[in-house]
């Protein structure tokens, strides 16, 4: 596992990276996908009598202007009539992909990433796609399909395209009006940092911090896990040497989180917020500093165009020393066939359709992601997007062995530390019962052969 990290992040060092890309809790049913183009007579000609339509539903929306353009260019010129109708949805993904199989209205074709693969396997979601492998794409893939990533059970559910960076977001124009000089490379630098913004910019609604605290878990995963990461410590709360989870680290990061909270830096409301409001205020100038994915770039060439004079950099450590590397998050996975699908062959057709190299590499050189594909980086352009150069792969990125996916009973570790942010409490106790529940249901997991742990009693963070 190590060593095919290794051999990856090799692979994309020779290149360099990025993307953009989004979430938002409002479902956005994207009927232009679907409007079906001018056809050739001899296309028509060709095609079956009777359509046949997919469904695909992702959580991006920072790639779907491209993705459109290739559902439009499928629909048109597959020969067998296939038309493929795209959902966007957002931070409630996972929770509505849920619902869909509960109700039987479960798309063909799922946007899956390394955090929920594992989970939609558990569950019967996913389609094994081993029997519909080329032998031309398995000599594409084979170097990089990981187990628990890709492969589950000997089985295989996906192939990868890209990964994302995770860096803080700063408003370089609210640095200099706040007398700071560079980005904060320690947790009290950050808290600092931005209660000096809110201090020169409360009167004009800027304040020094915000997250999308609307969703707590997928706050902490895109600013503490890169924190974490850095500091030598695995983002989720998993003890990669015990094959546990301890979530010890995890709170001496959210301790400063707290103190933002509690000096009033962090922008009102944003216990609400989604990341796309939280995206239209720093557009807007409003926020300091926020950390997200790689796909941030995209988001303020396309989504919320912006003049302020913003960058990405690594995010702070806990004390400031780099001990770890910052986790290249979501590579290895793309799209996912559905298993009630009553269209499989079709939704195939499409997935390989968009496996294609040229479409691979596009999408590379768009910004949308980090090819981490060895064929495709090695010939894709680097992206030309403004923001992009802050988020690109360098020697403090890596990927990391896989987490295990499980379900604790209770509250999950997000909500846990965020209601202590806002209410305080026993932290040393709220620890200890997160280590208990998540732990408690790693055992079980295990049992059921749903998990399978392999302590790396040597792990070291330093050396991935």
């Amino acid at each position: 596992m190590l060593k095919k990290s290794s051999a990856l992040i090799m692979a994309l060092t020779i290149m360099l990276v990025l993307a953009a890309c989004g979430g938002n809790n409002a479902v956005q049913n994207n009927n232009q996908a679907t409007e079906k183009p001018a056809q050739t007579e001899n296309t028509q000609k060709e095609k079956p009598a009777q359509k046949t339509t997919i469904t695909y539903w992702t959580d991006d929306r920072h790639d779907q202007e491209y993705l459109k353009e290739l559902i439009t260019e499928f629909n048109a010129s597959n020969s067998d009539n296939i038309e493929v109708e795209l959902t966007v949805l957002s931070e409630n993904f996972n929770q509505s992909v849920d619902i869909a199989f509960s109700g039987n209205q479960a798309p063909d074709l799922l946007r899956i990433k390394s955090a929920n693969t594992g989970v939609f396997v558990k569950k019967g979601y996913l389609e094994p796609i081993d029997n519909y492998l080329t032998d031309e794409m398995k000599t594409k893939f084979d170097s990089l399909i990981i187990d628990e990533v890709n492969r589950f059970g000997g089985k295989l559910y996906s192939l990868p395209n890209t990964g994302l960076t995770l860096r803080l977001v700063y408003n370089q124009e609210l640095f200099d009006k706040a007398g700071i000089t560079a980005p904060p490379a320690t947790m009290q630098e950050l808290v600092d940092a931005a209660k000096k913004i809110t201090e020169v910019g409360k009167s004009e609604g800027i304040y020094g911090f915000a997250l999308n605290y609307k969703n707590p878990k997928g706050a902490f995963d895109r600013s503490i896990r890169e924190i974490l990461s850095l500091s030598g410590y695995q983002g989720l709360g998993y003890d990669l040497k015990t094959g546990k989870f301890d979530f010890a680290p995890y709170a001496e990061v959210v301790e400063y989180f707290k103190q933002m909270w509690a000096d009033g830096s962090i922008l009102p409301g944003a216990e609400s917020l989604d990341i796309d409001p939280l995206r239209a205020q720093f557009a807007a100038g409003k926020i300091g500093m926020y950390m997200s994915f790689s796909t941030e770039p995209g988001v303020y060439q396309d989504q919320f165009p912006t003049d302020i004079n913003w960058g990405g950099t690594l995010a702070p450590t806990i004390n400031g020393e780099i001990k770890g590397k910052s986790e290249i998050v979501s590579a290895g996975t793309w799209f996912g066939i559905s298993a009630s699908s009553k269209h499989k062959e079709a939704a195939w057709k499409f997935m390989e359709y968009m496996y294609a190299d040229d479409v691979m590499t596009t999408y590379h050189e768009k910004g949308f992601g980090i090819a981490v594909v060895p064929s495709i980086s090695e010939k894709a352009k680097q992206p030309d997007i403004k923001g992009m150069e802050g988020f690109l792969v360098g020697q403090h990125d890596a990927m990391w062995p896989a987490t295990p996916s499980i379900t604790p009973e209770g509250a999950n570790y997000g909500d846990v530390f965020f209601k202590y942010m806002l209410s305080g409490g026993d932290l040393n106790g709220l620890v200890k019962d997160l280590n208990q529940r998540y732990n408690d249901a790693l055992d079980k997991a295990v049992e059921k052969g749903e998990a399978a742990i392999t302590p790396l009693a040597d792990f070291d963070p330093s050396k991935l």
